[in-house]
């Protein structure tokens, strides 16, 4: 199996679960570059649960399309448990999704620091009933790497997060 059927066969598990609780949803991706939206698209019939997918690579596409406060990107960082909360809580105001994920990291090689180094990814999630969370993730590897083992952790967790959500 490559790792792209690795990422799809997960991609499927995560319909399946959204599409049994009539959950649609959108991700907001800065670090994987519409990563998640390949994959989710390149499912058949995902048109019945994926809402849409952002790339908001730039500070302002952060602020102007997903909604997240320039306050929290100057006091935090785009790389931020803030922020990639924001960028989630922001499309589903925006959107008609009802589920969300978000990515924003650092996939090297370069612009990494001492505080956030190269393989720094915050993730985020939010769905009916659950408030939104964020977590830090380190990765190892060159940029698609880490790039490849984000997308995967995101989907596993929507997944997990979504199959013990309420509704």
């Amino acid at each position: 199996m490559t790792k792209s059927d690795e990422l799809v066969q997960i991609a499927s598990k995560v319909g399946e679960i959204l599409i049994a609780r009539g959950w649609r949803l959108a991700a907001v991706e800065s670090c994987t570059g519409g990563w998640i939206a390949k994959t989710v698209t390149s499912i058949s019939g995902s048109s019945d649960w994926f809402e849409c997918g952002l790339v908001t690579y730039s500070n302002a596409s952060k602020v102007s399309l997903a909604g997240v406060p320039e306050s929290l990107i100057s006091r935090h960082g785009a790389v931020s448990a803030e922020v990639a909360k924001a960028m989630v809580t922001g499309v589903l105001d925006r959107t008609d999704a009802s589920a969300a994920v978000s990515l924003t990291g650092i996939a090297g090689p370069g612009g990494g620091s001492a505080e956030k180094p190269v393989g720094t990814v915050y993730m985020g999630w939010q769905l009916p009933g659950v408030d939104a969370v964020s977590e830090r993730f380190h990765f190892h590897g060159a940029r698609d790497e880490v790039r490849w083992q984000s997308v995967a952790t995101a989907l596993s967790e929507l997944a997990r997060i979504a199959q013990s959500a309420p509704g």
